[in-house]
């Protein structure tokens, strides 16, 4: 695709997050397995079936501009879930290994965090209102998730690290 018009950037920018959120479905399930921490395990669970549906209406609006969903790939989530992976699988300290979990799960969320406000600003700037109002909604979602994560580290997660 042509990058000519701001809203093929967006519509392409588009369809990079719902590769990343096609990305992040395939690979929470397993990132959920390799915590020790209930709470935390439940937490990833819930983000996974969470994407699932994000990943559904991403389709939608994609699907509505007469757009491919899966024309491209994102390649900056799978550096990130690659990332995820080593920390689930190099550390045999459970306390550790969910510390580090939830750094990565973090520095993803903040990933989609980055992209959803983006795309929301340029929806608002090419006049589609509906496709922000969905993206605005996402981003909430995202952020809510990051502060999860964030209450359970410190509650929880890092103290426990911190006396692994």
């Amino acid at each position: 695709m042509e990058y000519d018009t701001f809203k093929r950037m967006y519509l392409a920018e588009l369809q990079e997050m719902r590769s990343a959120e096609d990305q992040l479905a395939d690979a929470l399930p397993r990132l959920a397995e390799k915590a020790s921490a209930s709470d935390l395990r439940q937490a990833v669970n819930r983000h996974a079936l969470q994407t699932e549906r994000q990943r559904e209406r991403l389709d939608a609006l994609i699907q509505g501009h007469r757009a491919e969903p899966a024309a491209h790939r994102d390649s900056a989530m799978g550096t990130l879930l690659k990332e995820a992976g080593r920390w689930a699988d190099k550390i045999d300290v459970p306390a550790l290994r969910d510390a580090g979990l939830i750094s990565s799960l973090q520095r993803i969320e903040h990933y989609e965090i980055a992209v959803y406000g983006s795309l929301a600003t340029w929806a608002k700037q090419l006049g589609l209102d509906g496709d922000m109002t969905a993206l605005l909604d996402i981003l909430e979602e995202e952020k809510r998730t990051d502060h999860d994560l964030s209450v359970l580290a410190k509650k929880a997660v890092n103290p426990q690290a911190a006396r692994s």
